[in-house]
């Protein structure tokens, strides 16, 4: 297979193979780019390997422009990176790796083109294209990583047990790809990340992070969390998740199992959005099931107060997991904490006041909370699926309404406590939160509509009730 076509295409190939030439190196293009190019998918970011100095090889193609190239150099690791208009374009010299048990930090030495490409991750990441001028153009796929792409499999490129051992990472790396590419695991590497998941301990939470959010990101992210659940790579991180998984049954009575419910509803909101948020919320929006089981004989199984406590348990599941403790995690906080309101609303008695209040508790995320209760609805009962989904489009034309004629989304009092005091003559006191409160409450029952004046005459009478004012 030559791509020789394919790089003439883009100079920075041409570049790269004089400066190659000149400063005497065997140089190649690696990693995902030549995988993107063998899958026939765009790349712009592009990886080269030099047998010899990556950091002198920047510094020689950065020097072939007649313009400034920043040009970004990490003497630590033995690279440097150009930042061109097409994409980011990386150097490394070739380089062999060992690693001590108790670290993912490996002794990096330098080392031959075999010994680099033969440290790969994965066969498919294992291709390299040379840019030497007697095979210039030609993949050099020394691990069959052309076949398993055919195959549509992820493989290691040695034995795999060794491969995990000496960096956990790449068993998380090796479900993202697989959830990505949406590609099998081989056999004996999948049987390697099982018996090597507890080594996931000795990497960074963050570094962990970063690919599982890569797998909420892929197209059907269930099948990457099902692997993460066989492989026992979940159970070492997220234990919260593991605890939905299963059913319990009294007198012939189950619930659902809410592992599964849960990757439905998130493979449902993927069909809407790429939001990562909105697929957490999703993640999260019955996380606090198994802590609220309970068995009534009446009722069968229920979970009360989930919601409730799903919302109260997320900050800490965001902290412990290096997420962010920012507006995001508020975001899915909030559509935990709602998420059953509008299923509550799907009848055809429902109130204009109950619209206005999901409405100002929801603000602008109300069309996220109406996508993440759509997807919500996972009965096997096609009929029931669809009755449901009408009985939403009803909720969703009524809140229209009442949002066009109330303008309650993120709700702010016409009146604030500063103009009650001033109109009043009154100091910061419990009667000022009091008349707030029932002034927000004549508004959401509709006795007056959101608007100053009339809140202001409202807000008269309430202090002539209260003996504020003279009758």
């Amino acid at each position: 297979m030559n791509f020789s076509e394919h790089l003439n295409q883009n100079d920075i190939f041409r570049r790269v193979a004089e400066a190659s030439a000149h400063l005497g190196l065997r140089s190649y293009v690696v990693g995902g780019y030549v995988r993107d190019l063998v899958l026939g998918r765009s790349s712009k970011d592009i990886d080269f390997m030099c047998e010899g100095s990556g950091i002198e090889l920047a510094k020689a193609v950065a020097a072939s422009y007649d313009s400034h190239v920043p040009l970004s150099i990490f003497k630590n690791f033995g690279t440097a990176m150009l930042k061109l208009e097409e994409g980011e374009i990386e150097f490394v010299g070739a380089r062999k790796e060992s690693y001590q048990r108790d670290s993912r930090k490996p002794i990096v030495e330098d080392g031959t083109f075999r010994e680099d490409i033969e440290r790969r991750d994965f066969t498919i990441n294992a291709m390299a294209i040379s840019l030497s001028k007697e095979n210039y153009g030609d993949l050099i796929d020394s691990f069959g990583g052309v076949k398993d792409i055919q195959k549509k499999m992820i493989r290691t490129p040695l034995d795999p047990e060794i491969t995990f051992s000496d960096d956990p990472l790449r068993m998380m790396r090796a479900i993202r790809f697989a959830s990505q590419l949406e590609f099998d695991i081989d056999a004996d590497t999948f049987h390697a990340i099982s018996t090597h998941a507890s080594r996931l301990q000795i990497i960074s939470m963050e570094r962990v992070i970063v690919e599982l959010n890569k797998i909420i990101l892929s197209p059907k992210p269930s099948y990457g969390f099902k692997l993460l659940f066989a492989s026992k790579l979940l159970h070492e991180f997220f234990p919260e998740m593991v605890d939905l998984q299963g059913v319990d049954s009294v007198d012939d009575k189950s619930h659902k199992d809410n592992f599964y419910h849960t990757l439905q509803v998130l493979d449902n909101v993927c069909q809407t959005t790429d939001n990562l948020w909105l697929r957490w919320a999703a993640i999260m929006h019955d996380i606090a099931k198994p802590a609220t089981k309970r068995f009534n004989k009446k009722v069968g199984w229920t979970f009360h107060g989930h919601e409730d406590k799903g919302a109260r348990m997320t900050p800490a599941i965001f902290k412990r997991l290096k997420l962010p403790l920012d507006e995001r995690m508020k975001y899915v906080q909030k559509l935990v904490r709602l998420h059953l309101r509008p299923i509550a609303l799907v009848k055809d008695e429902v109130t204009d006041s109950a619209l206005r209040r999901l409405l100002m508790d929801a603000g602008d995320d109300i069309d996220d909370l109406m996508k993440l209760c759509r997807a919500d609805v996972t009965s096997k009962n096609n009929r029931k699926v669809k009755r449901y989904l009408e009985n939403f489009d009803k909720v969703e034309r009524k809140l229209a309404e009442v949002e066009e004629k109330d303008h309650l989304r993120n709700f702010q009092p016409p009146i604030s406590g500063e103009e009650i005091m001033n109109s009043l003559d009154l100091k910061p006191s419990k009667a000022v939160g009091e008349i707030k409160e029932e002034i927000k409450e004549a508004i959401l029952e509709g006795k007056i509509e959101n608007e100053h004046q009339q809140a202001k005459e409202l807000m008269f009478i309430i202090a002539q009730k209260k003996g504020i004012l003279p009758k």
